[in-house]
């Protein structure tokens, strides 16, 4: 069960890369981010009344929150200082770079989690998991020299530094949720509710060093439909995860890969919607990576 929906969370996640393209482009990156956040904010603490409101219906329904520790907060805070760095990097990535060059370096994450999870977790891949790895990897320096084509240099650009250090942020807090879900023993919406709250007022300090001052750049950012839709689309994606998180046996090298599936919907539609170059020879690629986390989701 778990595997599926990871699955679900997958298909959310493309959903939202394609939003997320849309509310950055020519657009300003900080308050586009505190937009999406709140948004899905917003949309859990929807949730968050009812359950007070109606608190035995929501029970009953599995949208209880939980009371939680003051250490327990700190380790949610840890939690939204990683992400909320991660997505400034993306996010100023996604800016200046193709969605089709982004999101197959974004998928070298589950690497990142794999060596992780072997270590921390002591999870046991097996020779089919390491050679999806290693193709994943392989694949994604096939699109780097797709890119150049496209007059961007992976060793110059900084925007390229920028998505690598947002991808092992974003390695990194996977490896942490399975630590609050499992050995805190948190519910999804609990870690998202509080999460999203701490985030906000992180990026909130952010933008009023960097945004808030500026009129400049107060007049530059435009409200988009699509700001909304990220934030839910995310919030929807984040919980199918944490839910097959919850399983003692959940794998989260493999939830990590099966994850990834959602470059089909950022690759192939996305290269489509936003008219992007060399869509053909970056379905060599993506063929890779699609075989690599075959391997590693099917592998016995």
């Amino acid at each position: 069960m778990w595997m599926y929906l990871g699955l679900l969370a997958a298909l959310f996640l493309g959903l939202h890369n394609l939003c997320k393209r849309h509310a950055v482009q020519g657009n300003e990156v900080f308050p586009v981010l505190l937009g999406t956040v709140s948004s899905g904010f917003l949309f859990i603490a929807g949730f968050y009344l009812f359950s007070k409101f109606n608190a035995e219906y929501a029970l009953e329904k599995g949208y209880d929150f939980q009371d939680i520790t003051a250490t327990t907060h700190g380790f949610i805070f840890i939690k939204s200082m990683i992400m909320a760095s991660s997505w400034v990097l993306a996010y100023q990535a996604l800016k200046h770079l193709p969605i089709t060059i982004v999101t197959p370096i974004r998928s070298a994450g589950p690497f990142f989690t794999f060596i992780g999870a072997i270590i921390i977790y002591k999870e046991s891949p097996n020779a089919y998991q390491w050679i999806g790895f290693f193709l994943i990897i392989f694949s994604v320096i096939l699109y780097s020299r797709i890119g150049k084509k496209e007059g961007i240099n992976f060793k110059r650009n900084k925007w390229i530094f920028a998505i690598i250090g947002a991808t092992f942020l974003g390695a990194s807090s996977g490896l942490y949720d399975k630590f609050l879900i499992q050995n805190l023993s948190l519910n999804p919406q609990t870690l998202q509710f509080w999460f999203c709250l701490y985030t906000i007022l992180i990026l909130l300090v952010i933008l009023t060093i960097t945004w808030f001052p500026y009129a400049e750049k107060r007049k530059a950012f435009t409200f988009r439909w699509s700001i909304i839709a990220v934030g839910i689309l995310l919030q929807s994606a984040d919980y199918f995860y944490f839910k097959a998180l919850q399983d003692p046996d959940a794998l989260i090298m493999l939830l990590s890969a099966i994850k990834r599936s959602q470059i089909i919907i950022a690759v192939v539609i996305g290269g489509l919607v936003f008219k992007e170059k060399n869509k053909r020879q970056k379905l060599i690629p993506l063929i890779g990576i699609l075989i690599g986390v075959g391997l590693i989701l099917y592998a016995n």
